[in-house]
């Protein structure tokens, strides 16, 4: 497991754009298609990861709480398959997140969006610029910390109540996206 920190891309950065299958549907989903009034929330992810699956319940928590609101939420997994098939799209759904979880086969989408680990957040606002990148919270596997989201929740409350959000972040940590050779 490599311990990989995200590139904590530049606040303001626009939404790259993406056209991807959801594995949950069946259908092909755009950005555009997902953002919502006050923004889109854009996680990178996989099934295997230990940290994601340290923070499982909390992502499912964060669907649950938000997917009817006024931020879009989509997964998306850039990983190689072929060398991890764990992460294959046949096997995607199974993690129930509540919200879209797409399948990045070319890996172009990561590269576009700066992404280097799993998991690696980025919340953008309703005109598409980034407002928020880094962790999800504290918790990582066997550090005793619980799983709140409490650093994403706060940045998603924020911008949906139009407040300043805080730009003092700290970055993901997870392992790295399997890169195809």
């Amino acid at each position: 497991m490599a311990r990989t920190l995200s590139t904590m891309v530049e606040l303001g950065s626009s939404a790259a754009d993406f056209d991807l299958l959801d594995t949950t549907t069946g259908n092909f989903l755009t950005r555009d298609s997902l953002l919502k009034s006050k923004g889109l929330l854009v996680i990178f992810m996989c099934n295997h990861c230990p940290f994601v699956k340290h923070i499982l319940p909390g992502l499912r928590t964060l669907g649950q709480d938000y997917s009817n609101g006024d931020i879009g939420l989509v997964a998306i997994s850039s990983n190689d398959v072929a060398n991890y098939p764990d992460d294959a799209p046949e096997k995607m759904p199974e993690l129930n997140l509540g919200f879209a979880y797409l399948y990045d086969e070319t890996q172009q989408v990561a590269k576009a969006y700066d992404a280097v680990c799993t998991p690696d957040f980025f919340l953008f606002d309703g005109n598409l610029k980034l407002v928020y990148r880094g962790q999800f919270d504290e918790a990582r596997p066997g550090n005793d910390v619980p799983v709140t989201g409490k650093d994403l929740r706060t940045a998603m409350d924020c911008l949906v109540r139009g407040q300043e959000i805080p730009t003092t972040q700290t970055p993901s940590l997870g392992c790295n996206i399997k890169w195809k050779e």
